[in-house]
């Protein structure tokens, strides 16, 4: 069972309105932003409420990278006082010795700042996962709020990995950004402008050495990364095929063991996985090749800085320690730079992720309710009037229907796949809106009343079979808020199920796993309509319920269905004629319109359509 919009629980999978060629299209992912700024400026929406906790964040990634970028400076203090301690009793000075109570005390100092700058780096990682784990709380509400008001048609129009992808993945992505890349942006940006303020207050020369290295590390970086990219965007293009095979050809493993077709996919998975190889090979390695490049650069830059430093270490323009410290600082320049441009591609990411994201709350919602009567007590009367329906405006899809059903009656709707059969009950389940006439209930337009009220009213038993993870009783009562044991007992032993639950170890309390494939599909097919019969709808919707069964289950469920179905309005959707023999009315549908319409016996004898229908499937069995 699934929820439809308004909250409407039907049970099996619901089929996607696409009844007639020319439903809606699938959509594509995007992967780029397309509007940055725009996106961007709705991201820091949802962050302005944290506006003050941000303040806190940047002030205390301010001190922790300052209180670290102090150190080396200071560590060079102790470091020149033990050269001069050193170099004073090489030389023999009187009383000359180490001053160990001066390096002591810079020792003290530098365990202070690195213990603050570790405080501060903790509570602002602390601050910092609330806030972005607050933000895509209410992100995740908001888009959860969004679907159970959007129609059908997105749902049928994207695939539901993409779906899930934007309600997951993309948030996910959100989170991380928030929680990691933006202190480490703050961080970048503060050690870059802290260690050349350091290194400028301890030698202007030497800085501007380790800066024309600079252009030179950008230069090949940038020419690789542009290489790579297009090498691991190939790879992520292989890897999805190699992906896509491996699952298509697992999830018909059945199918191509009795074909004798393992040869032939091995051969084209052994193609896709050198194609894959290839391709990563060379990704790898182009990327690969960036770090050593930029340590032969750095590493000629620290040479020079070394070489110059001495220099000047004698010709007493600066201190040994200076030198220390410049080159510790010299090493921490580019790793920021780095990460600088490393971030920026991250929230290229996320503001991509994020504009994914915002259209699913851009999307329009279903028409809102306006409800003018509550049904009550139904009688089950139900009539289409002149009722006009397209997916695509300028493409008309149903005109001028007309269908008036009694209480109390079985209306089969038969018809060629792509008829429209579907179609008809998305319309009068409201998951799609008409464009012309009115759909009634019991004499009252299905508009005027609200989509909850009106889909109590239905019960749908489906094809495709939906449970979930849970047990047999769960499941069952599923069909109604606080069923009791007995309730759920007796609607077993209506739909037929009872007999086979109690031959299972845990009878009732037997867990289903997440595809429910410890039972077979005729029994999801049976605990399904007891779930139905449990929920006790008015009206009947049954869409092939005993196609995927054999013969002896389909005897149990055509059972169960006529209890279900007894005092009952109900369509039946039918592709096997021989089920639907005894409705009272059928309705045959093709391209959108009803072309015949009566009795079986009534529409055999006109020998049109439907007769040639019947015929081929009888002829067909032999």
């Amino acid at each position: 069972m699934s929820i439809g919009p308004g909250g409407h629980a039907f049970f099996g999978r619901r089929q996607g309105g696409r009844g007639f060629a020319g439903g809606p299209p699938l959509a594509r992912p995007a992967e780029k932003p397309k509007d940055f700024k725009g996106t961007l400026k709705r991201l820091i929406s949802y962050l302005r409420p944290f506006a003050f906790q941000f303040f806190i964040v940047f002030v205390l990634t301010v001190l922790s990278t300052v209180f670290s970028i102090l150190g080396p400076k200071i560590m060079g203090k102790a470091t020149t006082k033990i050269f001069e301690g050193l170099i004073a009793k090489m030389m023999r000075v009187p009383g000359a010795k180490i001053d160990f109570d001066y390096i002591a005390k810079i020792l003290f100092i530098l365990a202070g700042l690195y213990l603050l700058s570790a405080l501060f780096n903790y509570f602002q990682q602390y601050i910092m996962a609330g806030i972005s784990q607050k933000t895509v709380l209410s992100m995740r509400k908001d888009v959860m709020e969004k679907l159970s008001k959007l129609p059908l048609k997105y749902f049928d129009s994207r695939t539901h990995g993409e779906i899930l992808s934007r309600v997951t993945n993309d948030i996910d992505n959100i989170s991380t950004t928030l929680q990691q890349s933006i202190t480490q942006l703050i961080s970048a940006v503060v050690t870059i402008i802290g260690v050349v303020v350091m290194m400028l207050t301890i030698s202007p020369v030497l800085t501007l050495i380790t800066v024309v290295t600079l252009p030179l590390s950008v230069f090949f970086t940038m020419s690789i990364a542009s290489r790579s990219q297009k090498l691991f965007a190939k790879q992520q293009k292989v890897l999805g095929e190699l992906n896509g095979h491996v699952e298509e050809t697992y999830g018909g493993h059945n199918i191509v063991k009795s074909f004798n077709r393992e040869k032939d996919l091995i051969k084209v998975f052994n193609e896709i996985n050198e194609e894959l190889y290839t391709a990563a090979w060379k990704a790898q390695f182009m990327s690969g090749i960036i770090m050593p490049i930029m340590n032969f650069i750095n590493n000629i830059g620290y040479v020079i800085v070394s070489v110059m430093g001495g220099i000047f270490v004698t010709k007493k323009i600066i201190e040994i320690g200076d030198v220390q410290a410049f080159l510790q600082y010299s090493r921490q320049f580019n790793q920021p730079i780095t990460q600088t441009a490393n971030i920026v591609n991250i929230i290229q990411s996320t503001i991509a992720s994020a504009e994914r994201v915002f259209e699913i709350l851009e999307e329009e919602e279903e028409v809102p309710d306006n409800p003018r009567f509550v049904l009550k007590d139904i009688r089950g009367d139900v009539k289409f009037e002149n009722v006009k329906f397209s997916y695509k405006e300028d493409e008309p899809l149903i005109e001028n229907l007309n269908i008036e059903v009694k209480a109390g009656q079985t209306v089969a709707i038969v018809g060629p796949t792509g008829a429209g059969k579907t179609t008809l009950v998305n319309l009068l389940m409201r998951f799609y809106e008409i464009q012309g006439g009115k759909i009634t209930v019991d004499g009252v337009d299905i508009r005027d009343i609200s989509r909850a009220n009106l889909r109590r009213i239905f019960g749908m038993v489906l094809q495709d079979t939906w449970l979930f993870n849970g047990t047999i009783k769960e499941n069952i009562a599923y069909g109604k808020e606080g069923a009791s044991e007995e309730e759920i007992i007796e609607a077993a032993k209506a739909a037929h199920a009872h007999h086979f639950i109690k031959a299972l170890p845990e009878g009732y309390n037997t867990v289903l796993n997440e595809e429910a494939s410890n039972i077979s599909q005729g029994q999801k097919q049976l605990i399904t309509i007891a779930r139905a019969i449990l929920a006790n709808p008015e009206i009947l919707i049954l869409d092939e319920a005993t196609s995927n069964v054999d013969t002896l289950t389909e005897i149990y469920i055509q059972k169960a269905m006529k209890t279900l179905m007894k005092g009952r309005t109900s369509f039946v959707i039918a592709h096997r004629l021989s089920t639907i023999k005894d409705a009272d009315i059928i309705l045959v549908v093709n391209k959108g319109k009803i072309v015949e319409k009566g009795t079986h016996r009534e529409l055999l004898d006109k020998g049109g359509f439907y007769a040639e229908l019947y015929k081929s499937q009888f002829m067909g069995s032999f």
